[in-house]
């Protein structure tokens, strides 16, 4: 695949990096990212992967836009409220970049589709807001072999992992949380988030999915990044593979 003049001239600013150059380029177009939700953290995803040219999006969410929303998820306006998040999703993308491709599922992930819904793709991004479906996710991204990158955020702080736990060395999102789909959750309405901070991690979130395409620096598996808008501060901690998960373990 060769770069059009028109692609040339979109993405110099990527091609100039030596860490993506013309190659990497090419890999992104080629490349299908799964975003499940598009949400405070998917919205900037999806904006971010579809200005770097990603060629495919498949995004997966069954919410309309609520006017609540806008606080945070810029992907939509006032006149996207009422509508299916997927389908003003993909009339946004088109308009960021006519040369993405946006396939949207309108449906809830759980267990028993979530193989179906993100088979294929080259990268996960998870920034859905409940734990059933985060672990339904991860463990089909784990039985897949699709790297996963999870974002999350709550009043002033956000989290952020990459996992790979088919790998002898690397974590799986069980590593960190187990197995407790039980546990006590809170809602964005119930709590609060900064919308500003939704945006920082998304657009964190789209530079894992990037160098999971296309890898550059130093390796983020392992790690997960603990971001306090409170305190401005910005922590990373190792995270280990558990030897005693039952998920990944060998």
């Amino acid at each position: 695949m060769s770069l059009s003049d028109s692609q040339l001239e979109r993405y110099a600013r990527h091609i100039v990096l030596k860490e993506i150059g013309g190659d990497g380029q090419r890999r992104l177009l080629e490349a299908e990212v799964a975003i499940l939700g598009a949400g405070g953290i998917g919205a900037p995803v999806i904006q971010y992967l579809a200005a770097a040219g990603v060629g495919t999006l498949r995004v997966i969410d069954d919410d309309t836009v609520e006017i609540s929303n806008l606080q945070r998820q810029l992907l939509f306006g006032d006149s996207s409220v009422g509508r299916r998040k997927t389908e003003a999703a993909a009339q946004a993308v088109a308009g960021i970049n006519p040369e993405v491709r946006l396939v949207g599922h309108a449906e809830r992930l759980e267990s028993s589709n979530a193989k179906r819904l993100l088979q294929g793709v080259d990268a996960i991004v998870d920034g859905s807001d409940n734990f059933a479906t985060r672990l339904a996710c991860a463990d089909a991204a784990l039985a897949l072999r699709i790297p996963l990158v999870s974002a999350a955020v709550a009043q002033f702080e956000g989290q952020l992992a990459v996992y790979r736990g088919w790998e002898e060395d690397k974590p799986c999102y069980r590593c960190l949380v187990g197995a407790d789909p039980g546990r006590a959750e809170q809602s964005c309405a119930e709590q609060g988030v900064l919308g500003a901070m939704a945006g920082v991690m998304g657009s964190l979130a789209a530079i894992e999915a990037i160098r999971c395409i296309v890898p550059f620096g130093e390796e983020s598996t392992g790690k997960l990044l603990i971001a306090d808008a409170l305190s401005l501060r910005f922590r990373t901690l190792n995270l280990p593979k558990d030897p005693g998960c039952l998920s990944c373990r060998a």
